[in-house]
């Protein structure tokens, strides 16, 4: 497995077990064994699906895992494939039965490679606009779906609770509703310490979830 994506899914299964009082000990072995398996993807997808089968109390990092098991394919597995394999039919294919899966956690994480890649501190604006592209014509549906971070930029300077309370705001029907207050707080703070952590947690609706995924993507950019 990617060492970057092994750190960021420790971190966040801990966090969320810790958080919500759960062991994550076994649910992290298990996905360890089908992130690192000789298999199809798609075959590590089933496997990946069948792993939060077995631990329902994860649930709700099924979607985000599924990210990082992409990440995972992106940055170990792609490397034993053709060298033009994400040009194939077979892989859009692959996308095609899958592009209902994972989140916009994923964006970011690529983001995150890039940022890192190219040796550049991750900046929210830069993010929307130079990465996601957002005042592009042709890019309007990431336009729509990050409507609320565009909205509220400049909250990457204010404190959690005040994320928190924007954040609580967000019309339901709004794709980033679950993944705002968390991505605003990483951009917010990248280097959070136990007391901003515990800041954090303080003002989420949803600590369990949110405080993995902060935590998460904390591990991976480091």
């Amino acid at each position: 497995m990617n060492h970057d994506v092994h750190r960021a899914l420790e971190a966040g299964l801990k966090a969320y077990g810790n958080v919500a009082g759960y062991e994550s000990s076994g649910l992290l072995t298990r996905l360890g064994q089908v992130f690192d398996a000789a298999i199809p993807y798609l075959e590590k997808v089933s496997q990946l699906d069948a792993a939060f089968d077995d631990y329902p109390s994860f649930e709700e990092l099924r979607e985000v895992t599924f990210d990082l098991l992409l990440m995972n394919f992106f940055a170990d597995d792609v490397k034993k494939l053709e060298e033009d394999y994400l040009e194939s039919a077979e892989w859009e294919a692959i996308e095609e039965q899958t592009i209902d899966r994972g989140t916009e956690v994923l964006n970011l994480l690529l983001y995150l490679r890039e940022c890192a890649d190219e040796d550049i501190e991750p900046q929210l604006v830069d993010y929307l606009k130079e990465f996601l592209l957002v005042d592009e014509d042709e890019f309007q549906d990431e336009h729509r779906i990050y409507e609320p971070v565009i909205a509220n930029q400049l909250l990457v300077d204010s404190s959690y609770a005040e994320i928190a309370k924007v954040s609580s705001k967000i019309p339901e029907n709004q794709e980033l509703v679950e993944l705002f207050y968390p991505i605003m707080a990483f951009f917010s703070e990248q280097s959070p310490t136990a007391a901003d952590m515990a800041d954090f947690m303080q003002s989420s609706a949803n600590p369990a979830f949110d405080t993995a995924v902060y935590h998460l993507l904390v591990a991976y950019n480091r």
